[in-house]
């Protein structure tokens, strides 16, 4: 389940000419946590989506641009997870383009539905007027902010650095 803890590893970067001045480097994996919900993604989403799960919500509604990587990982979380996905997209444009966008095609082969908003109409999204009329048109949808950072993804993203990494 998408929920369960994961843990990266560290792996050491050997660079010669750091290390005949006695520097080490390494890097903690964040990137191979999940295959399609990586890194700061994963973190974000860990406890918005137990929390839309806590709310019985059956929807995650979320915003990107149309090459987000926030909106894939929304939508696949979801699909793994049961819950429908929709994303605000900016750029009304983009509508006719799905097929030649990867990053819609993988979303919307993963059950997320799109509303397009144009690029003026995006810079409200989060008044109260444009997200009653939101929850008019879908109801009843947890709301994930773009890009997925809200206090449920910071507490997720403490977990990036743990005990073991204190070296």
């Amino acid at each position: 389940m998408f929920l369960e803890n994961r843990y990266s590893h560290i792996q050491q970067i050997h660079f010669s000419e750091i290390e005949k001045k006695g520097v080490f480097l390494f890097i903690k994996r964040e990137d191979e946590l999940h295959p399609f919900i990586s890194g700061n993604k994963f973190r974000k989403l860990k406890y918005n989506l137990q929390e839309a799960q806590i709310q019985n919500k059956t929807t995650l509604l979320t915003f990107g641009g149309a090459y987000s990587n926030h909106i894939a990982a929304v939508a696949y979380a979801g699909s793994i997870n049961g819950l429908k996905t929709i994303g605000v997209i900016r750029g009304d444009e983009l509508a006719a383009e799905i097929p030649n966008n990867p990053t819609l095609t993988f979303a919307q082969q993963h059950g997320m539905q799109f509303k397009f908003l144009s690029r003026s109409s995006y810079r409200n999204k989060m008044s109260n007027t444009f997200l009653e009329e939101l929850n008019n048109q879908f109801n009843n949808f947890y709301l994930i902010p773009e890009g997925g950072t809200n206090a449920l993804a910071v507490k997720g993203c403490e977990e990036i650095l743990t005990d073991n990494d204190s070296q």
